[in-house]
């Protein structure tokens, strides 16, 4: 089943080594600890290790030695926006630079007071964006649509070295409760974001061509953004060299209730950013069910 367990890798010991050598020594020497962090996932974690050579040899279709490099690029390049994210979230935001394409998206959708939609994809570093979108001249809130299936002790010991996020949670329920959450962030004016690009066993999805090959969605983004009769945008925050970020948004075509459309429109959007950032898609799983376990 091409589905995301909906827990990350990593012990509370880890996190407070990096955030020790981040407070001490700069976020350059957390990347230097993190060539070992990296090879020890290369070394040992078979069923990520095996789902991402899988999109790099078949998907993008690299060399098989190219791929097994692209997999510990992964590993690593995956662990530098975690450190960049406590390093940012731990009041470093001054370290960072970034830059816009397609900032005047959100300042229009902002101005028609309708909400909007949000829909981004687990690449690059998304949690971030406040801190860069704080910068500028932009009366917003943002609403995160997630599960709540992260390691509660990392998340513990995390708010206790970082600033408190400005993000607010809607926790997705099984009574369906979040929905009337998501309809009174709109109603407000909010920005509500989803990922598009991970579904969990039980749940509704929807199947289309990505990379060449079949592959399952979460239907819930698309079914909502359909409906709802507000803006819809694509975003993106991707790592760039010497801690640099580059922000993405891009205005969706939504045609009421054609959340098979706005699918199709979205895989587009997502295929046209992983040709510029093949490493940064960071997917440890089974996506394309495709792998012979």
């Amino acid at each position: 089943m091409s589905q995301w367990d909906g827990k990350s890798k990593g012990t509370v010991l880890g996190y407070r080594i990096f955030v020790f050598l981040i407070q001490k020594a700069g976020v350059k020497s957390a990347y230097a600890l993190l060539y070992f962090v990296a090879t020890y996932y290369f070394l040992f974690l078979k069923k990520s290790k095996q789902a991402i050579f899988y999109y790099f040899k078949e998907r993008l279709n690299y060399s098989w030695f190219k791929s097994k490099k692209m997999v510990f690029k992964s590993y690593y390049t995956f662990g530098q926006t975690i450190i960049d994210k406590v390093s940012i979230s731990a009041g470093m935001r001054n370290k960072f630079t970034y830059e816009f394409d397609g900032i005047d998206i959100l300042k229009n959708l902002l101005a028609e007071k309708k909400g909007g939609v949000l829909i981004s994809a687990h690449m690059g570093n998304f949690e971030i964006a406040e801190h860069f979108l704080g910068d500028i001249d932009l009366d917003f809130q943002i609403n995160l649509v997630t599960t709540d299936l992260e390691h509660s002790a990392i998340k513990n010991y995390l708010e206790t070295v970082t600033q408190k996020p400005t993000v607010k949670f809607i926790i997705i329920r099984d009574d369906l409760s979040h929905i009337f959450e998501i309809n009174a962030a709109l109603t407000n004016n909010e920005l509500v974001c989803f990922t598009g690009d991970r579904y969990f066993e039980g749940t509704k999805s929807l199947s289309e061509e990505i990379l060449g090959k079949e592959a399952n969605f979460p239907a819930g983004p698309f079914l909502i953004a359909s409906r709802l009769k507000v803006p819809v945008v694509f975003v993106y925050v991707m790592k760039e060299p010497n801690l640099h970020y580059h922000l993405y948004a891009r205005e969706a075509t939504v045609k009421h209730r054609d959340e098979k459309a706005l699918l199709k429109e979205y895989v587009k959007s997502v295929e046209s950013i992983l040709q510029k950032y093949p490493l940064q898609w960071f997917n440890y799983f089974d996506f394309w069910n495709d792998l012979k376990v």
